[in-house]
């Protein structure tokens, strides 16, 4: 068998509802304009994304509403947690989700924030377009059988 290739990526934070949400389009990862105190919080691993999103102001991408917990040892040159932040994207990138946002009215929706491999705090993000009731049941489905097709399987064998 070939060997997995290695991902050494520290997670910080997962936006585990996005993809019950949403059907996950394109994936992007964007760098994060953070403050030393941030990147401190971060390295802690406190963090939440869950109820943020992505949005774009005057050709720039912007994260919103993500929960940074001050840093406990820094005194007064603290950031303030739910600050909004800029996320860095090549200008290609950039006009692409903007325009799938504009003409398609799709959603820009961050997944996952980490550390890569250089040590560099980055934000996966991805186009997404809102599921409907019926597709969220299917996949709940989905779902279900996949976890009783693995009892069958390791129960058989």
């Amino acid at each position: 068998m070939a060997k997995k290739p290695t991902d050494n990526r520290k997670v910080v934070a997962q936006n585990r509802k996005a993809r019950f949400n949403y059907h996950i389009g394109e994936v992007f990862e964007a760098g994060l304009a953070l403050t030393g105190t941030e990147v401190k919080s971060l390295r802690n691993g406190k963090a939440t994304i869950a109820e943020s999103y992505v949005d774009a102001k005057d050709g720039e991408i912007w994260l919103v509403n993500a929960n940074i917990p001050e840093y406990l040892q820094a005194n007064r040159n603290n950031h303030e947690p739910r600050r909004l932040r800029k996320l860095l994207l090549h200008k290609r990138q950039v006009n692409k989700l903007v325009g799938a946002v504009e003409r398609e009215g799709m959603t820009i929706m961050p997944l996952q924030l980490y550390f890569n491999q250089r040590g560099r705090a980055k934000l996966e993000i991805a186009l997404a377009k809102g599921k409907k009731l019926h597709d969220k049941r299917e996949s709940d489905k989905k779902r279900d059988w996949e976890r009783q097709k693995g009892r069958l399987l390791r129960d058989k064998g």
